[in-house]
């Protein structure tokens, strides 16, 4: 090790003197410098060979975060990230030739704070140099279907400020790379775009598509992803080999390739037969592209561990495939990296095929399809939406409160954002890893609500004024109402934090033992309340360890926008059970609702009429399962159903045909509890004032006595003529046509009629026709689709036998408390005519739903209602009113220096959603923020790594244009007129704000 840095200090310092390496190396005489000044220059009359090194690390799948990192349980795969980043760097050093590229920032930050300060010096040099590029730049390399959009954001500008922090300007990544993903989204790429990217690079894409995309030569092109958004066009490539190196060229430890043997009296001499077969591949793959530069991803799973192996044998594959030039060979190898790839196919002038939709479902092969991983580990799926819900809250009161200021607070706030950012991998929010890699990071997740715990209990405490005695903690176990401040407490405060931008309002539920209780607001006004008994199902629970048997319901008014308010809560000590608390006798026929809607429920205890101002139409709800296939994996037609993929066995069956009933009527909510059997029940609920439907869900243990795994479903069916047409979100953002049994750029074989026509539902599902609409919006990213018309179905849990042969080596069969796990969550259901408006209050539920008031509960009983009233701050609010209907405050955070904030607001709806909202809104900063001292604005590109005035990005003209585009800096909709700020519709626009408190 004591060689190891004096050789990297001795490299260091001679990395600015060209030629230190001997002849070969012909560069300018000139420092290099990085991103499209560092490129290799393309040769017009050759075709280019850029071969880019790289290492795919997934921060978790067979192993947890840790034990990739460093090297531990090598009985489950080989593979150690420290020494893949220690042994590139010294590659690097050794050879100015060689570049490299490196992707996942929460690696790498892990790996360089362990460094000294003289190789941390050495590196920043290679990055300078433009032969250590970042690309990608995200805390991980996300999925693309189960991720939401407000994580997706963070999870990048977490990874790309610390990059820019660091690095510079030179750390910021010019391309995106997701070739490990099963699908690619549209708003994936829009995002990229709107962060400044100039490309995009993938892998995975279905196995039609493929083939007819590199017949016709249309491998790259031009990614139209968005129909809102100007400028939201990028370029894409398609990798020909996936992400690995050309078959029969990987030089890493974990391969067994054959080195080059260049001896040249050696009787073991390959170089010919290896250029020879080098090349016959290159020509095979030149023949699916376009222009005369090709990309060769040399890496793959982990590789690099013995960087100094693989890139010695690069370099001479490189200098004896150029030596063939020699013999008129027009071949022209050379390391590069995507951005400088990018570069040379923009200076080839050449014109590009486009594309509008996105890339869902993928299937490997024809009876293979990606569409179980939508749904997979649901309840860790939900885990990490609550997760980005607390982050939003806690990078709030972070913000807002001067306790909160120390570096230690800033800590334990980085420790949520990293566990979120880690989340989005696609081995962890798909739910597709090893059960001990998924208790990990429900471990990571667990720590980090404990870390930001501390900060908004101390945020709180400073910000209502409370003695130190009061804490302000939250209820993790109110999914399955238990909360043990509110089921052992005479006396509490309910203290709501609203992290959005609008007033707003909530119905709070809490499990407690009391028969009465009287609720209090900050004014002292006594609230109407209602007592709810739980569902039998819920009671039993084995994970449960409450006593509790019923809920206290009310509504929580005026919930100030960016702000809080409180309540205070005591027990009436009342032995009477209340009327509300009674179930009513099943009617001939069933009813509850509101003045807006009713729900009617026939004999056998199934919801099937809704009647909406009047009007009653059909509407029938009920819970379905797919068998799994179970096959042996040695060919597609006996692949099995797995955490990947979905394969029902056949047709699906009815739960149960007659349901156990009970309703509950109340001022505030009616409700029906439904039994299906053991294993599903569900609860539906009407609240009043709402114009939506609330179905929260509990399914498992889902039974395999049998040894058949199931897929469990819900359907909603409807007399909506939908004509096989139906949207689903992306990402939670813009809504996506699909038609059943149809791609708008191949023919489907239907093989597996259902899995093909499954598609990713992040937020919201939906389907219509010229009269009616019916949407479905969920808690969780799960797998939806409309197999009939008027139908919309939704996966809500699976629980599977057999691994499906895609690498995890382990069948999707969680269990919990020694029995399969149970999950529970909630749809909300929009039902009725087409207005206009309906979609703007779909898209207004959908962000309430997202984020609504978080819930702080605090003993209250040493301090009285009068005391609590007369001394502590019960209400609060940073702004002075609600914003726009439709704008949203999507990030306030604590930025780089003291009182400085990332603040984003954003267009809610598209352009074709609604006349009034759909339009562009403008918002004065100096009102929004006018309890604040403004110092400062200054826009940012949606990562917050480079300024808006400063981004320029290289655009490609598509065929129909007949020469390539110059870099466009985008100078529209910049901040003018003083404070005045203009969003379009789906515009997101971000600032760094300085200023300070002034309440």
């Amino acid at each position: 090790m004591r060689f190891l840095v004096v050789l990297i200090l001795l490299i260091a310092g001679t990395l600015a003197r060209p030629g230190r390496f001997g002849k070969d190396w012909d560069h300018s005489q000139q420092e290099a410098k990085c991103g499209y000044e560092s490129c290799p220059v393309a040769k017009r009359d050759m075709l280019n060979l850029h071969l880019v090194p790289h290492t795919h690390d997934d921060v978790g799948w067979l192993k947890t975060v840790d034990q990739y990192y460093y090297g531990s349980r090598t009985s489950i795969q080989r593979a150690g990230v420290q020494y893949i980043l220690d042994s590139v760097i010294e590659a690097l050093l050794h050879n100015p030739e060689r570049k490299f590229i490196y992707v996942e920032s929460a690696f790498f930050f892990k790996w360089w704070n362990e460094q000294t300060s003289e190789l941390q010096d050495a590196v920043k040099e290679l990055v300078q140099q433009g032969r250590l590029e970042f690309i990608n730049g995200a805390w991980s390399m996300n999925d693309e279907a189960a991720s939401h959009y407000q994580s997706l954001i963070d999870q990048y500008t977490w990874g790309l400020g610390l990059l820019n922090d660091t690095f510079g300007e030179c750390g910021r990544p010019r391309a995106g790379w997701q070739i490990d993903p099963f699908g690619h989204s549209r708003e994936q790429a829009s995002l990229l775009a709107q962060m400044g990217y100039d490309g995009l690079f993938f892998a995975r894409l279905d196995y039609a598509d493929r083939a007819k995309r590199e017949a016709n030569k249309d491998t790259e092109l031009i990614w139209k992803s968005s129909v809102n958004l100007d400028d939201s066009e990028l370029f894409t490539t398609i990798l020909y080999t996936l992400y690995q190196a050309p078959p029969g060229f990987c030089f890493d430890v974990l391969c067994s390739d054959e080195p080059f043997i260049d001896g040249p009296n050696s009787a073991e001499n390959n170089v010919d037969a290896r250029i020879d077969a080098f090349l016959e591949w290159v020509y095979g793959m030149a023949e699916k592209y376009r222009s005369n530069n090709l990309i060769l991803t040399m890496g793959g799973d982990f590789t690099y561990q013995d960087a100094g192996m693989y890139f010695k044998n690069i370099d001479k594959l490189i200098k004896y495939t150029n030596a063939r030039q020699q013999h008129g060979v027009k071949i022209n190898a050379f390391y590069s990296t995507p951005t400088c790839y990018l570069k040379a196919l923009h200076d080839a002038e050449l014109t590009w095929p486009t594309k509008s939709d996105d890339f869902f479902p993928y299937a490997s092969d024809p009876n293979t399809y990606w569409t179980g991983y939508f749904t997979s580990r649901p309840t860790s799926k939900r885990f990490e939406r609550v997760g980005n819900h607390l982050l939003q809250v806690c990078k709030q009161l972070t913000a807002l409160s001067p306790a909160t200021r120390s570096s230690y607070f800033q800590n334990r706030l980085t420790v949520l954002r990293d566990a979120i950012g880690v989340m989005q991998h696609h081995d962890a929010i798909t739910g597709t890893e090893k059960q001990h890699v998924a208790d990990d990071y429900a471990r990571m997740l667990h720590t980090a609500f404990e870390a930001c715990g501390e900060n908004t209990n101390e945020a709180l405490r400073d910000l209502t004024k409370a003695p130190s005695d009061i804490k302000f903690e939250s209820c993790h176990l109110l999914n399955i109402s238990q909360c043990a401040i509110t089921e052992s407490k005479e006396s509490f405060v309910v203290t709501l934090y609203n992290p959005l931008g609008h007033s707003t309002y909530q119905y709070v539920r809490l499990p407690v033992n009391g028969n009465n209780y009287v609720v209090r607001n900050s004014q002292g006004f006594e609230l109407p309340t209602q007592m709810i008994p739980l569902p039998d199902t819920v009671f039993n629970l084995n994970s449960r360890e409450s006593i509790a048997n019923q809920e206290l319901v009310f509504l929580a008014d005026q919930i100030p926008p960016m702000g809080f308010t409180s309540f205070y809560v005591t027990e009436a000590y009342d032995s009477q059970a209340r009327k509300d608390t009674e179930p009513l006798p099943k009617q001939e026929v069933t009813s509850i609702g509101n003045k807006y809607l009713s729900l009617y429920f026939n004999n056998n205890g199934l919801l099937n009429m809704i009647n909406i101002n009047g009007e009653s139409h059909w509407l029938q709800q009920d819970f379905l399962y797919y068998e799994g296939a179970l096959g042996n994996n040695a060919e597609a037609k006996n692949r099995s159903s797995g955490a990947y993929i979905f394969r029902p066995n056949g047709t699906e069956k009815l739960v149960s045909a007659s349901v156990q009933l009970r309703v509950y009527k109340g001022d505030h909510v009616q409700e029906v509890h439904q039994v299906f059997n053991d294993w599903v029940s569900q609860v539906i609920r009407v609240y009043e004032d709402e114009q939506h439907v609330e179905f929260e869900w509990l399914v498992g243990p889902i039974p395999i006595e049998d040894e058949i795994g199931k897929e469990i479903v819900t359907r909603y069916q409807s007399d909506i003529v939908s004509k096989g047409v139906f949207w689903t979100d992306a990402n939670g953002r813009e809504m996506i046509k699909r038609v059943r049994n149809h791609r708008d750029t191949w023919d489907l074989e239907l093989n597996e009629p259902v899995s093909a026509n499954y598609y990713p539902v992040t937020a919201k599902i939906a389907l219509e026709d010229e009269y009616k609409r019916m949407a479905v919006l969920n808690d969780r990213a799960q797998g939806g689709t409309s197999l009939q018309d008027g139908v919309l179905e939704l996966m809500l849990h699976r629980r599977l036998l057999k691994d499906d042969a895609f690498g995890v080596g382990e069948a999707l069969n969680e269990t919990a408390y020694g029995t399969g796990l149970i999950a529970r969550g909630k749809h909300y259901l929009m039902f009725g005519p087409k207005a206009s408006q309906s979609v703007a209050k779909e898209r207004f539920l959908q962000n309430q739903v997202l984020t609504p008031a978080w819930m702080f509960l605090s003993d209250a009983t040493d301090h009285s209602f009068g005391e609590w009233q007369s001394t502590f701050k019960t209400a609060f609010s940073v702004l002075p009113s609600s914003l726009p209907a439709n704008v949203n405050l999507l990030t306030f955070e604590p930025w780089k220096q003291p009182f400085t904030y990332l603040v984003r607001f954003e267009h809610l709806l598209e352009r074709s959603e609604d006349p009034l909202y759909s339009a562009p809104i403008t918002i004065n900063l100096e009102y929004v923020f006018s309890k604040f001292n403004i110092y400062s604005v200054r826009e940012t590109t949606l990562g917050g790594n480079q300024w808006r005035e400063d981004k320029s990005r290289i655009h490609f003209f598509s065929n129909s244009v007949p020469t390539a585009q110059e870099p466009v800096e985008d100078k529209s909709n910049l901040l003018i007129d003083g404070y005045q700020v203009t969003l379009g519709p789906m515009e997101i626009r971000t600032f760094v704000m300085e200023m300070s408190f002034n309440f």
